[in-house]
């Protein structure tokens, strides 16, 4: 020990941070004194412990967690940054995602939104034999569940001899989120004789109607895309003569130049 050496109050106070906060990150290896008096019990630190005492302090205010925050303290500062860049914008995703949730309540507490519910209008699906995958997914996975599931399945299509100019429909049978998966399922009707393959599956539909809304461009990404179901939910709960008969889809591509629709299968 020498005199480069700082009692725990000492140093604690010199890098803003209490005891109760020294011990913690001594415990979890983050900043181990340096020294420790066998006779006393006291715990010293290396002035050279400071910078990195305090750049700890700096990651705890950001809210991160001790995990990550060993994992950064020892990046250089370029690695650091990066790391810091891509965790602040998964933060930004997410208070976008709570925003238009909590704009989704004010929605839905008002009876929702006129001018999307207008646009909604009805039509019929006919009865259809279907090729379809299921698989979990977070949103973030979803468009590459997507576009991997609508090739493979035209793929198996035309290996059949079946035309695949219909539709992709997505359904989305669970809740999807940024942080926990749901299930979901791409879908294409097909004409004809067509055997399952893999996880491509084959089962049959109904004749039904549907509720449906294009979906303009400014709402076509998550989390803004939840007014389109909103919307609807909102006019089917007014409508006592319809009734929600499974899982809502978005058809690919969609109604009058639209990316996609959102549907809601009713009633007849």
């Amino acid at each position: 020990m020498t005199n480069l050496h700082l009692l725990a109050g000492r140093f604690g106070a010199a890098v803003r941070l209490s005891p109760k906060a020294l011990r913690l990150y001594a415990r979890q290896g983050l900043l181990v004194p340096a020294f420790v008096d066998k006779a006393t019990g006291y715990r010293y630190y290396a002035a050279g412990q400071i910078p990195r005492a305090r750049l700890i302090a700096r990651l705890r205010q950001l809210g991160l967690p001790l995990a990550r925050i060993a994992t950064l303290v020892d990046l250089d500062p370029e690695a650091r940054l990066i790391e810091l860049r891509a965790w602040l914008r998964d933060e930004s995703a997410c208070l976008a995602d709570r925003t238009e949730l909590v704009e989704a309540l004010a929605r839905q507490a008002k009876g929702g939104e006129p001018e999307l519910m207008a646009e909604i209008r009805l039509r019929t699906v006919s009865a259809s034999k279907i090729v379809y995958r299921q698989q979990a997914v977070t949103v973030d996975g979803l468009d590459e569940f997507l576009v991997r599931a609508d090739a493979d399945i035209r793929a198996h299509m035309r290996d059949g001899g079946r035309r695949t100019a219909s539709p992709l429909r997505l359904y989305f049978h669970e809740e999807v989120s940024r942080d926990g998966e749901g299930l979901v399922e791409a879908a294409i009707c097909y004409e004809g004789i067509l055997e399952p393959k893999g996880d491509l599956r084959l089962r049959h539909a109904e004749a039904h109607r549907e509720a449906y809304l294009s979906v303009p461009a400014a709402n076509a990404e998550f989390p803004l895309v939840i007014r389109i179901y909103d919307a609807l939910e909102a006019w089917l709960a007014q409508r006592a003569d319809l009734a929600i008969l499974g899982s809502p889809c978005e058809v690919y591509p969609g109604s009058s130049g639209a990316r996609f629709d959102v549907a809601y299968p009713i009633n007849l």
